[in-house]
């Protein structure tokens, strides 16, 4: 499959426009993705249509806690990513080559409205790097009226999410860090991309943001104070999901202490309405009204709503941007 957002260039080179790396690739070789070859001096997807994994979820493991809560989503990944985080969790398919199968369009739009599910996730891997197929399964999904999901590191340039976002029900972007060193040395990309595609994604669809909280790197008072005032200062509603790092792919820092997430969630909830503990068993992560702390939603193996009616807390009326 031809790749968008690229450009041809003298001598059989091309430059992709997909991403901020803005790869200048020569005749035979891929982009920082892998997955964006130039053949001939044309743009090729190498991994389009190519699942390495499928599973049906609950949306709260993408996750999504104030989007359709307690629902199935059908989620499908692929290979490769635009970043090379060193704590990678599923770097077996993000940072190399799986095994792939094929799986006709009709036939995931078949799985998608199944077993109770609300539609298609786009996960796993980094799904932006597959952008001409999450571009066109989400179009046809939600010509059947089914819910498209993004859970991405949001790498993107500003003009593909533009032409991607008016299809995609929700996202959950994972801002890795505050510290744009972080981003250099850690994911090998850049911080400003990320936060433009936040405050961008967040006028148009339904954002969360996942922080993977890993001590001595990112888990400070100072950043945790910067991130969530951040992210306040777009919409004090948009959910937090603070998580728990354990050692994975090249990163081998002991696991985050249990007291390090509280301390960070305590300081985030300073400024944000909603602030939850990812990667911990047995931990409250009830949804409770910012008003008056009544239960809107029970979590314990999925979500329950409890306390909301007409998008209204049933205690105080307060108004709530959760959708169910």
């Amino acid at each position: 499959m031809e790749a968008m957002y690229y450009e041809k260039l003298e001598d059989n080179m091309v430059k992709c426009h997909l991403c901020p790396h803005g790869c200048t690739i020569s005749e035979g070789n891929v982009g920082v993705c892998k997955v964006r070859k130039n053949i001939e001096g044309t743009l090729i997807s190498l991994n389009y249509g190519k699942h390495t994994s499928y599973a049906y979820d609950k949306i709260e493991k993408k996750p999504l806690y104030h989007f359709y809560p307690g629902s199935n989503i059908f989620s499908i990944g692929s290979f490769g990513c635009n970043l090379a985080c060193d704590f990678c969790q599923n770097w077996e398919i993000a940072q190399q080559k799986s095994l792939t199968m094929e799986i006709e369009d009709d036939d995931i739009l078949l799985l998608g409205k199944s077993r109770g599910s609300i539609g298609i996730a786009y996960t796993y891997n980094e799904p932006s790097i597959s952008y001409e197929y999450v571009y066109h399964m989400s179009r046809l999904a939600k010509r059947r009226g089914l819910k498209n999901v993004l859970v991405t590191n949001g790498y993107i340039n500003e003009e593909p999410l533009k032409e991607l976002l008016p299809y995609i029900d929700a996202m959950n972007i994972d801002l890795k860090s505050m510290d744009d060193n972080f981003y250099k040395n850690i994911c090998k990309g850049s911080l400003q991309p990320v936060l433009k595609t936040i405050q961008l994604a967040s006028k148009y669809t339904h954002v969360e943001i996942t922080n993977l909280v890993i001590e001595r790197k990112n888990s400070s008072p100072e950043e945790i104070h910067r991130l969530a005032e951040w992210i306040a200062n777009i919409d004090k509603g948009i959910p937090l999901h603070l998580t728990k790092y354990f050692p994975a792919y090249k990163m081998k820092l002991s696991e985050t202490k249990y007291e390090v997430l509280t301390a960070a969630k305590k300081i985030a909830e300073e400024y944000l309405d909603y602030v939850y503990i990812g990667n911990v068993w047995g931990i409250d992560n009830n949804t409770y009204c910012p008003n008056c702390h009544n239960e809107l939603i029970r979590r314990y193996h999925d979500g329950e709503v409890t306390g909301i009616k007409d998008k209204k807390c049933t205690s105080c009326g307060e108004k709530l941007n959760i959708l169910y």
